[in-house]
């Protein structure tokens, strides 16, 4: 198999998501668009935890932010990470 550009780009979108703690977030955001402070509540672990795993997410372009004040609030914006969601947690 040659260099495919389209194999690539699913490669790392599935990396990104092969976490559990990257998955776990990226299910909870589909539910409900949040900011670091309630999934770090939600999942319990340190802010730094969570701000290394959101930045690896919206480097794949799975998950974006939206200024609010002083906070960001994070959603999926990736339609093709909502689909694999879906089908792993129906």
């Amino acid at each position: 198999m040659k260099n495919n550009p389209e194999f690539n780009q699913k490669s790392e979108l599935l990396k990104a998501l092969a976490h559990p703690i990257r998955l776990c977030i990226a299910k909870g955001l589909i539910e409900k668009e949040s900011n670091v402070t309630s999934i770090q509540e939600c999942l319990g672990l340190p802010q730094s935890t969570i701000s290394q795993h959101l930045f690896k997410l919206k480097a794949a372009g799975i998950i974006a932010g939206k200024r609010q004040g002083l906070e960001i609030s994070y959603q999926v914006i990736n339609e093709e990470v909502k689909k694999i969601i879906k089908i792993l947690f129906p």
